[in-house]
């Protein structure tokens, strides 16, 4: 299939008729359609403001994107200890949406890059190498010596640094480059998500890591699509399994370029939103926003089984490709 460039007009306007799909039915490709490529080749039906399973139009399996939405396991506090991390910068085309490529510089391949995780107080050790074709950097969100800060140190293509420092404060927080232009640098790719557990360790939960972005793909400074996690619609045709019976716990992060915010709202139920995760003050609500580089940690007890969406409460993004279920199971 050929690669796809498609304009924000042209992109709503075969959204909308997304949008309004039936839960079952047939999709077919075709470039012409717009919206990832797709037109919808069932019946018609009217009532249905979404899409879930099999038909919809969402690049991968149901398990290709495991490594960005569950982040590795908490430690528990142990003095002295070293966490190592490699990073590679590199230039990849990816997939966003069926046959719609993006020409994106990533950490170790995939937009966002992977999850970072340590407890407070330990010596955070990443190695960095570039083998993309620009000069890239990490900075990280948190407290750490001037000389770690990912912005004086630019790595050349070809070229390494290790950072090195002690993690702190715990809390949700997030990496991305910082060498100019910087727009187009997080635009790109170049982000991800910082963990950094309390030395007390929260309660047991099911942990996801959500990143809310957006994709430019003809270069007129508008988004063209949106995603969590960096395929768009790829939770409506894969749902994320939780259980009612224990705490789901999401680390939310928005790295979303060109557009002021970007929110998550849950359908059907209420969470606890602790803003950067860095204290116990949470807000009980259904809806959050956030501006690019802010971050929470959400807290659900589901109270009923069944499929439940969550999206942005933006429309245009939700149509766009940001938006899920939970499939909810005792």
């Amino acid at each position: 299939m050929p690669k796809s460039r498609l304009t924000r007009r042209r992109l709503l306007a075969a959204a909308a008729p997304l949008a309004a799909a039936p839960l079952v039915g047939r999709f077919a490709l075709d470039e012409g359609a717009g919206a990832a490529g797709v037109r919808h080749a069932g019946h018609a039906a009217s009532g249905h403001a979404a899409m879930i399973g099999e038909t919809v139009p969402a690049v991968g399996g149901p398990h290709d994107l495991d490594e960005l939405l569950y982040p590795p396991p908490a430690l528990p506090y142990q003095p002295g200890r070293v966490r190592e991390y490699r990073l590679v910068a590199r230039d990849v085309e990816l997939e966003i949406a069926p046959g719609v490529f993006f020409p994106a510089w990533t950490y170790n391949g995939t937009v966002p890059g992977p999850v970072i995780r340590a407890t407070e107080d330990d010596l955070l050790r990443v190695r960095f190498l570039n083998a993309g074709s620009h000069p890239h950097t990490i900075h990280f969100h948190g407290i750490h010596p001037a000389g770690m800060d990912g912005v004086f140190e630019i790595v050349g293509p070809g070229e390494e640094l290790t950072y090195e420092f002690p993690a702190k404060p715990y809390g949700m927080h997030l990496y991305h480059c910082h060498a100019t232009p910087l727009k187009k640098h997080i635009h790109k790719g170049l982000y991800g998500a910082f963990i950094i557990d309390p030395p007390e360790p929260r309660p047991p939960a099911q942990e996801l890591v959500m990143v809310m972005n957006g994709y430019d793909t003809d270069g007129d400074g508008s988004n063209n699509f949106y995603t969590v996690n960096g395929r768009s619609f790829y939770y409506a045709k894969h749902p994320i399994r939780v259980s009612r019976s224990q705490t789901v716990r999401i680390y939310l992060a928005n790295l979303t370029e060109f557009d002021l915010v970007n929110s998550f709202h849950l359908h059907a139920d209420f969470f606890r939103y602790y803003p950067t995760g860095s204290s116990d003050r949470f807000e009980y609500t259904d809806t959050v926003m956030q501006c690019q580089g802010q971050r929470g940690i959400l807290e659900i007890e589901f109270s009923n089984t069944g499929t439940f969406m969550f999206h942005a409460h933006q429309s245009e993004f939700a149509e766009l490709g940001w938006m899920g279920y939970f499939n909810v199971v005792d």
